[in-house]
């Protein structure tokens, strides 16, 4: 669990960065199972202007396309916030058997609050569920991020 809440502070930093773009601070790290990060994602919607540009879905992305295969087996993902419908579904697609997240999504989450897909028995894959790592610090940088905007 140390190494968890190391991996989300790195997170909590990627997911600054996004501010610089204009976009809701959440980021993405997918590690291998010897801790290496492979690829780092960060929400990009407004910088690319795609509704599908989510921390999860940059972070499998490059991973995959760094691997060289879509399966990211013996993986871990730690991303700042639970993940939504459709990364939920990138995660299961994927074939990441572990997500590690911070703040809980109320509203769109996917991951046990909303809904909690990567864990339904109908499906074909099921994914290990570690939430609330570095909450605190997770969910301080989204309500600072909308009470800017307010």
């Amino acid at each position: 669990m140390d190494s968890y809440a190391e991996w989300m502070r790195e997170a909590v930093g990627e997911a600054r960065r996004s501010l610089e773009t204009g976009d809701v601070p959440v980021a993405a790290i997918l590690f291998d199972s010897a801790g290496r990060p492979l690829a780092v994602g960060r929400n990009e919607r407004e910088k690319l202007q795609d509704p599908t540009a989510h921390a999860e879905v940059v972070a499998i992305r490059a991973a995959a396309e760094a691997a060289g295969d879509w399966h990211l087996t013996d993986t871990t993902l730690v991303v700042t916030l639970e993940p939504c419908v459709m990364c939920a579904g990138a995660i299961l697609n994927a074939r990441i058997p572990r997500v590690v997240f911070g703040a809980w999504d109320e509203k769109a989450g996917a991951a046990g609050s909303v809904h909690d897909l990567l864990r339904d028995r109908r499906l074909n894959h099921r994914v290990e569920v570690i939430a609330g790592v570095e909450a605190e610090a997770c969910a301080a940088l989204l309500f600072e991020f909308f009470e800017s905007r307010r």
